[in-house]
């Protein structure tokens, strides 16, 4: 007899891809005490509204530690960490950014958080990386602190760094790329003006646009999750959701920093796929499952395996933004 063929779609429109991480769309950041509890709550009361969690946060250690209080700073993290509700529903999605390996903390902020909650992380969120040397020191100290399985998340924010973005992202332990925006124009010295740093100008300056484009190909090409940079004009909802919008439809981005609770909700808005695609991609993915994954005519256009493919990706996107979907396909998301 032979064998049923699968109909989940993960198993047949994507193969290899289906290991890929769908992760949230945002990554919100927070290294004051304050700010990390108020994330870490508002991160719950999303998840209980939603159903789904539909922001990381991720708590800091490079920018949150007080210079010389940096092991303190380490044994808070891991004990806010230890203070969730790991029973809910929804259970917590938290991070660490630890300091660069080269940062004399970087070890400690190592054995005291992953070696102590390390199996409560999502990630490790790896900052100033330039080379591949840095993401191979970084994981051999997870794997000593007794989290071979964690995953790492890498900034990018140096020109060398960039020129080797397709070998960090070829690292099998490397789950997503990010961009650091600041870090990269102060980097070149004054050859690229404080203007690359505001919401208009990082989206013009060539070297900056350069280097968005070669992260975010270089994630794509590795099946890894190219995370955008952060926009400083907080306050301004509309800003940040123009920036998330540019950076997911003309740079290929799927996730965005965070650094202010009020930008939590701009970045997912402009993530997520708008009623019209999911109703139409809804639509499409119903009948190719009906017809078995055979090609399909719908609205005058032919569709098949290839075309499902994007279909089922952008109820993907919906799902991980709590957009309503058919509760025909919502058993395909449990």
């Amino acid at each position: 007899m032979r064998a049923a063929a699968p109909r989940h779609p993960r198993e047949v429109l994507l193969g290899a891809q289906a290991a890929v991480a769908r992760l949230p769309v945002c990554d919100h950041y927070a290294g004051v005490e304050a700010r990390m509890r108020k994330s870490l709550a508002l991160q719950a009361e999303w998840a209980a509204r939603c159903g789904t969690c539909v922001f990381d946060v991720t708590l800091d250690c490079e920018d949150g530690a007080p210079v010389g209080a940096e092991a303190a700073h380490a044994a808070l993290v891991a004990a806010l960490v230890q203070e969730l509700d790991w029973s809910a529903a929804v259970p917590p999605r938290v991070a660490v950014r630890v300091h660069p390996v080269d940062h004399p903390a970087f070890e400690g902020d190592v054995a005291t958080i992953v070696g102590s909650v390390g199996a409560r992380l999502t990630h490790v969120m790896l900052p100033k990386v330039e080379a591949l040397a840095d993401v191979e020191r970084a994981a051999a100290a997870l794997d000593a602190a007794g989290a071979p399985q964690l995953p790492l998340h890498v900034l990018i924010e140096l020109p060398a760094a960039v020129h080797r973005a397709f070998d960090i992202a070829a690292h099998a332990r490397v789950q997503s790329l990010s961009f650091g925006l600041m870090d990269f124009v102060s980097a070149h010295g004054g050859a690229i003006p404080v203007t690359a740093m505001t919401l208009q100008g990082q989206f013009e300056h060539p070297l900056v646009r350069r280097a968005k484009l070669e992260i975010a190909s270089a994630a794509h090409a590795h099946g890894k999750v190219p995370s955008h940079c952060v926009v400083t004009e907080f306050r301004d909802r509309d800003a940040v959701r123009r920036a998330a919008q540019r950076a997911a439809h003309e740079f290929g981005y799927t996730r965005m920093w965070s650094i202010h609770p009020d930008q939590i909700e701009p970045i997912v808005q402009a993530m997520a796929p708008s009623a019209a695609e999911v109703e139409s991609a809804a639509e499409i993915i119903e009948r190719a499952l009906a017809a078995d994954w055979a090609p399909i005519a719908h609205g005058g256009q032919l569709h098949d395996r290839a075309s499902y493919r994007y279909f089922w990706q952008v109820l993907e996107r919906a799902h991980a933004t709590a957009q309503p979907l058919p509760a025909s396909l919502q058993p395909l998301f449990t």
